[in-house]
């Protein structure tokens, strides 16, 4: 077949909408969910409930920036800006889209743990950690979540609310903690 120089125009014109799209979708997946010192903070915590942790307190911060709730004194903030960097910035869209990448990270953190060593136990200890931050981030974006505008807050609420079940879920399936036996009061009246 020969193309005609119209027929080439033509195809043009029909390929134009997809590239823009794709353009503009490589756009939108420039945003790192984690601040640069954040991800350093990530790569220094080698050990699984360690690195949660960082995970937690990376999303408490957008939480943070979300709601404006639970706000740190002025000298908290400047502490914590000293290790974690300034609060992250972004539409309301892009700081949700960061808290679900976010506890999507965290999942394959545990995952891969888990792949590796399935009966480490550290895995039950940051699961747990998670689905309780997973729990009171929806506690606190119950509010917002009603009053979303345009689709793409709705498609970041959709995606970590699926995170964030998939974490309860999981959590659900966790044995129940082992107490940790110390030498208490009660232990010692015993003995006498």
């Amino acid at each position: 077949m020969i193309m005609t120089r119209t027929n080439l125009i033509a195809l043009a014109f029909l390929c134009l909408p997809a590239l823009t799209l794709y353009s503009l979708v490589g756009v939108a997946q420039t945003r790192d969910h984690l601040t640069p010192q954040e991800v350093d903070l990530v790569k220094e915590a080698q050990i699984l409930d360690l690195r949660i942790e960082v995970f937690v307190k990376a999303a408490d911060r957008r939480l943070l920036v979300l709601t404006g709730l639970d706000s740190p004194s002025p000298k908290q903030l400047k502490k914590d800006s000293e290790k974690w960097g300034e609060l992250p910035t972004g539409s309301r869209a892009e700081l949700l889209g960061d808290l679900a990448k976010i506890l999507d990270e965290a999942i394959t953190n545990i995952d891969d743990v888990s792949a590796r060593d399935e009966n480490n136990p550290l895995i039950p200890k940051a699961l747990r950690r998670l689905a309780a931050e997973a729990t009171r981030i929806f506690d606190q974006l119950r509010p917002l979540r009603e009053q979303a505008k345009g689709d793409a807050e709705i498609a970041r609420f959709e995606e970590l609310t699926e995170n964030a079940e998939s974490i309860l879920e999981a959590a659900k399936k966790l044995p129940p903690p082992v107490e940790k036996k110390g030498k208490g009061k009660e232990e010692k009246a015993k003995k006498n």
